[in-house]
């Protein structure tokens, strides 16, 4: 019966975080079935902590070429994709981002007064046009429907349009507005090569190929754990259907004294001894690793989870000691110098533990701090690593 520590070391084996993998970037990417993007600087450590060798303008060259890009996917969520993912996984998110649309009751008012079909039509015509930012596609559509607030409207747009974020936002310590264009106005070869996803039969065999992917890169996990992940309901059927191409694996209940639960794996995906050690890893504020899952004791202890977790669900940065969350990060820059004098900037990235280390771990901590702060804060002149007892 698979308990926490041997789901933990399932989960990092196929995360990449038992050992980096000399795998590209792409590659990785596509395994992970993306990474969560909403701060275009997360997935770059996300990377660098998962891919051996892996640099900054390694992946700016990637979002600029438009082999990767961000959008909005899984839990509505901007997400870093290939091109190649993109069409299929916004498709699949598509009515749950319009679901969400319809639900908000502070939307209310504006949808009555939208004819939604119409601002698909006016949105995507303008954005194809040329990339525009929020505010100016706000600003259109409220030209069409000026009792509507254009944050609503340009909201209505982003839930019912595959809506790219595009460059020079994402990149590496390049700050710019956020500027959007459709999918197929960016990326027009990869969306004609997805095909029509708007026949039943077509959908469900998407819907089975992403499940299969989720497992590989997030198993063993529960129906529950997949609709966790991708945000959609209703997928026990999807999954029954996937049965024969997959094993049962029983799992310590939930509560004690419960059922065990049932979990669900692909026959060849690895699943490590529970007892092989794991290094220290930085990860980002946002990192699928602790969104991906609807029970998260696998990576996260309940206690920490709560103390940590802000209303609207967002974990500060962690650090995995022993394959857990038990330490946050900061880095923190100041500059100094005035005048004619030269300024210099220093970087300190300071360590904040949930609970006492042994000091085996503190020293292990500690040493991959060195190396983040660097990967962080690399034009910074100087670099500390602080220890916040």
């Amino acid at each position: 019966m698979l308990d926490d520590r041997a789901l933990n070391r399932a989960l990092l084996a196929r995360q990449h975080l038992l050992a980096r993998t000399s795998d590209d970037v792409p590659t990785v990417v596509e395994h992970l079935v993306g990474l969560q993007a909403q701060n275009p600087w997360s997935p770059f450590l996300g990377l660098w902590s998962r891919v051996e060798g892996f640099t900054t303008g390694g992946l700016d060259a990637l979002l600029l070429d438009r082999a990767v890009l961000r959008i909005a996917a899984m839990r509505s969520t901007v997400h870093l994709v290939t091109a190649r993912d993109a069409p299929v996984l916004t498709a699949l998110a598509r009515p749950v981002m319009a679901g969400e649309l319809r639900a908000n009751p502070r939307r209310r008012a504006a949808l009555e007064v939208v004819d939604l079909d119409r601002l698909v039509e006016v949105a995507a015509a303008y954005v194809r046009a040329e990339p525009r930012v929020t505010t100016d596609l706000g600003a259109r559509l409220a030209q069409e429907w000026p009792t509507a607030h254009p944050q609503d409207l340009s909201a209505f747009a982003r839930a019912l349009l595959p809506l790219v974020q595009v460059t020079p936002r994402g990149l590496w310590q390049h700050p710019a507005a956020t500027t959007w264009t459709t999918l197929d106005a960016w990326v027009p070869g990869a969306v004609a090569a997805a095909g029509d996803l708007e026949a039943e039969a077509a959908r469900t065999r998407a819907l089975e190929g992403v499940v299969l992917r989720y497992l590989a890169a997030f198993g063993p996990a529960s129906v529950t754990d997949v609709q966790a992940w991708s945000g959609r309901t209703g997928l026990r059927a999807v999954v029954d259907g996937l049965r024969d191409r997959l094993v049962v694996l029983p799992a310590v209940p939930a509560r004690p004294g419960g059922r065990p639960r049932e979990l669900l794996d692909l026959p060849d995906a690895p699943r490590p001894d529970p007892d092989v050690p794991a290094p220290v890893r930085f990860l980002a504020d946002y990192d699928n690793l602790w969104l991906s899952h609807a029970q998260r004791t696998r990576v996260l202890d309940d206690a920490h989870r709560r103390a940590l977790q802000t209303p609207n669900g967002r974990l500060p940065a962690a650090v995995l000691v022993d394959g857990r969350v038990r330490a946050t990060w900061a880095v923190a820059r100041e500059r100094t110098g005035t005048g004619r004098g030269a300024r210099r900037t220093s970087a300190v990235l300071t360590v904040t533990p949930l609970e006492p280390l042994t000091a085996g771990e503190r020293r292990d901590v500690l040493a991959t701090a060195e190396q983040a702060v660097r990967f962080l804060a690399a034009e910074a002149d100087t670099h500390a690593v602080r220890y916040a007892d």
